[in-house]
């Protein structure tokens, strides 16, 4: 088998990551394997100054509010703002990046603080009940509109609410994580939720879909599920986590053309309207890898492999093998209809996916796809070239800077760094074999 780029992953480093558990797909003689052709030092190297050179210094600069915490997220590339405005979103986000860069990588009290100053900001709007947190919110942390029945915000603030309660080991704050996450399977359970969902995938025209089950909730569930699972042991969050995976394995998964719907009816059967050819492959891509780190935590290789070999499918499905890079939204399996453009995330969730396997499984295709998808992004994606550290959040099919200079004004706190704060661990994690 041959082994490109990587030593793959160890028994050691496997064990070294919560969940993991070494298996025996491992064995000593192919963890050793190394290439020169694109050296793993140099290649975490470039990671470390992805993240420590380019991208958190902007965000000290530019983003983050040292007056009155959180992110202002609505800054370009280059640093102007277009207002100082907060989305509940990134808040919640930008604390789960700080929180898990201070448990990770490193343990500085100034990223602390910045988790902490956006919690302290957010929680001016806490809701009562079952009501959801604003969507926006001023410089100050008031409310300035609502989440319009919206659950993704609050499920991102409890995802980095429990991170942050990690990182200063207080369990008030995973407990209140796990109130907001309930709470938002409660509203997520009702028959009349989110009717407008459609227009996310079809455009404004899109017919009304009430109660609709939907990938990108149980997607934003298990990956926080998981990571609060790996913290602490709690009947109430499996039972999330088993309905989250039973929901893909059993419902979403279409066999007929091998590909995951991304929207069911809310008994979860199968639309028998346009929807049913709905495949919103970022999604699925970036849930297959979050699918495998709970089959991780569940220490249970055969569903490991079931989501490893659909996680390759789905990225073989989306591939544009004209320009490279994946598209993220199948909007009809039948007639093959896509959208074109190209968003950094769909292509990150590849590459994180990928490296995963690479470090689990190494397979020769993962090593590959890491390889191909790494070479594309970096080549296409970072705007040094026009004077920023940041790379490009979205483009167009060939992703070019003249369609991102159209785009609204924006800087992605979530999807990049996460991205490469995982594959730096991954990585560094890998050449401690």
């Amino acid at each position: 088998m041959k082994r490109r780029n990587f030593i793959v992953g160890a028994t050691g480093a496997l064990a070294s990551l919560p969940g993991i558990s070494p298996t025996k797909a491992t064995s000593k003689v192919n963890l050793a394997a190394r290439t020169t052709r694109l050296p793993m030092k140099g290649l975490r190297d470039q990671y470390r100054g992805d993240l420590f050179t380019d991208f958190l210094p902007f965000m000290d600069k530019y983003v983050i509010d040292p007056e009155f915490g959180g992110f202002r997220c609505n800054t370009d590339h280059l640093g102007a703002r277009l207002n100082d405005n907060k989305l509940s979103w990134f808040e919640g986000r930008g604390t789960w990046v700080y929180s898990f860069l201070y448990n990770n990588l490193r343990r500085e009290q100034k990223y602390l603080d910045v988790a902490r100053r956006s919690i302290d900001l957010i929680l001016k709007t806490k809701p009562s009940g079952d009501e959801l947190w604003p969507k926006e919110i001023t410089r100050e942390g008031k409310p300035l509109n609502s989440a319009d029945g919206e659950i993704y915000g609050d499920l991102f603030i409890a995802e980095g609410m429990a991170e942050f309660s990690k990182a200063i080991n207080d369990a008030a704050y995973w407990d209140y994580a796990k109130q907001i996450l309930l709470k938002c399977v409660r509203l997520y359970d009702r028959p009349d939720y989110r009717p407008t969902i459609g227009q996310t995938y079809l455009g404004p025209s899109a017919r009304p879909f009430p109660g609709a089950r939907i990938q990108g909730v149980w997607m934003t569930l298990i990956r926080a599920a998981t990571q609060m699972l790996q913290m602490r042991s709690d009947k109430e969050i499996e039972a999330v986590a088993d309905r989250c995976v039973d929901a893909i394995v059993h419902h979403h998964y279409n066999k007929d053309f091998d590909l995951i719907n991304e929207l069911l009816n809310h008994d979860l059967s199968r639309p028998d309207n346009e929807y049913a050819s709905l495949v919103y492959t970022g999604h699925c891509i970036e849930n297959l890898w979050m699918l495998m780190q709970e089959a991780i935590r569940r220490h249970d290789e055969n569903l490991f492999d079931k989501f490893a070999a659909w996680f390759k499918r789905h990225v073989e499905v989306a591939w544009d093998d004209v320009y490279g890079g994946v598209f993220r939204n199948l909007q009809d399996v039948q007639k093959n209809v896509w959208l074109v453009d190209k968003v950094l995330w769909a292509q990150e969730e590849v590459l994180i996916g990928s490296l995963l396997l690479t470090e689990r499984r190494s397979y020769d295709w993962a090593v590959d796809l890491f390889r191909k998808t790494n070479d594309y992004v970096r080549a296409k994606y970072p705007l040094k070239r026009y004077g920023s550290p940041l790379w490009m959040y979205a483009s167009d099919r060939q992703a070019s800077y003249e369609a991102f200079s159209k785009m609204p004004k924006r800087v992605e706190n979530f999807h990049h760094p996460r991205h490469l704060m995982l594959n730096l661990l991954s990585l560094e994690r890998m050449m401690r074999v």
